[in-house]
């Protein structure tokens, strides 16, 4: 295994660092740093917290022994990032006693973290967080940034808030223990970002596909800060995504929709999971794009071809409703005025906001009409 850390800055208003390599989750002088006062609470899921939540609660008492430090694991899954769950974070916090100057650490995929960071947003006005990412999706999308929310049944993401984390620490060795199919959905973000804005990093990402599935270390860590870097200079620009943050939000509007439209879930069942989803999503917003004239139809094949060359989905799974998944799009936190606002693109490399996108030429997209 390649043992070098890598480390990416965010710069802005409230700057932070991202580390990425082995071992991270022991290294509790570093992850204890940030624990300004003596309350800690470790968030994580049933499939995470049996793995590394110990290890990681030694390591922070190693460094800190006066630290007072309690646990609430969540169900894992989509399905348990709701207000119930998210009251489960306050009581914990409540029972812990913790003051302003607690941490909360959030050990887990995109739910954990999106559900710590939010509990540590409400409490007292605003907590410190620590994001310990365990997925692939998690290292290179969710944990980047200061999104934190729950899904309601009317849409994902829908009830949050901003709230930079204090710190990142992807421990690459946790990525050892995902299912393929967890790796898959965590590398269609990572092509997302060469989709976006890096035509070269999509050209690495067609010539390391190989390296990246077999969970080669080196490869791994090169991918997961080449995503980190350039969500990060993004959200320095635009932290509260006023506009060009929504960038990277490209298949992300026909991803939840399908994702809300199914049932969330991905797990145990034949719905999409997140990462399948925005595969599919950029598909139709490179299928929209060419539809518009906006982009080369070459570019959307390219596009196709890499997502199957990495095993993910590129069609609408079959039986949702064309309109459903409009309806669903509609209620999209991008839309301004009721109006479809939608990430598009020129080409790979070249996505852009395009407002008051004519839903007459969604429909057919979404019937897998192009």
């Amino acid at each position: 295994m390649k043992h070098t850390m890598q480390t990416v800055h965010v710069h802005g208003a409230a700057p932070y660092d991202i580390h990425i390599g082995p071992g991270l989750v022991g290294d509790g002088g570093a992850l204890a740093a940030h624990a300004r006062g003596r309350h800690a609470l470790v968030v994580s899921d049933s499939h995470v917290a049996p793995l590394y939540a110990q290890a990681l609660e030694d390591a922070l008492l190693a460094a800190r022994s006066d630290l007072k430090l309690a646990r609430f694991v969540l169900p894992a899954g989509e399905e348990s990032k709701t207000l119930a769950h998210f009251d489960g974070a306050i009581e914990a916090l409540a029972a812990l006693g913790a003051t302003r100057d607690a941490c909360v650490f959030a050990l887990g995929g995109g739910v954990v973290g999106d559900l710590a960071g939010f509990a540590a947003a409400c409490w007292m006005r605003g907590v410190d967080v620590v994001q310990v990412p365990t997925t692939l999706l998690s290292m290179v999308d969710s944990s980047v940034g200061g999104k934190t929310a729950v899904d309601i049944p009317q849409g994902k993401n829908l009830v949050g808030a901003f709230h930079p984390p204090r710190a990142v620490f992807a421990d690459t060795a946790t990525l050892a223990t995902l299912p393929p199919r967890e790796i898959r959905a965590g590398l269609a973000e990572v092509i997302k970002y060469g989709a976006l804005g890096d035509p070269l990093f999509f050209e690495w990402l067609e010539a390391e596909r190989q390296p990246l599935l077999d969970g080669d270390a080196g490869a791994l860590a090169t991918a997961i800060a080449r995503s980190c870097e350039a969500k990060a200079s993004i959200v320095a620009r635009d932290p509260l995504e006023k506009g060009e943050r929504a960038l990277l939000n490209l298949g992300h509007t026909f991803g939840h929709a399908i994702e809300t439209e199914q049932g969330y879930g991905g797990v145990g069942n034949d719905n999409l999971n997140h990462g399948e989803a925005v595969a599919v999503g950029m598909v139709l917003a490179a299928t929209l794009s060419a539809r518009l004239g906006m982009s080369p139809a070459e570019d959307t094949a390219r596009l196709v071809a890499l997502l199957e060359a990495y095993g993910l989905p590129t069609r609408v799974p079959a039986g949702l409703s064309p309109e459903a998944l409009l309806g669903r799009m509609r209620l999209d936190k991008k839309n301004i005025a009721g109006r479809l606002r939608l990430v598009l693109w020129r080409g790979i490399g070249q996505a852009e906001v395009v407002p008051d996108v004519d839903e007459a030429q969604v429909l057919p997209v979404l019937a897998g009409m192009g």
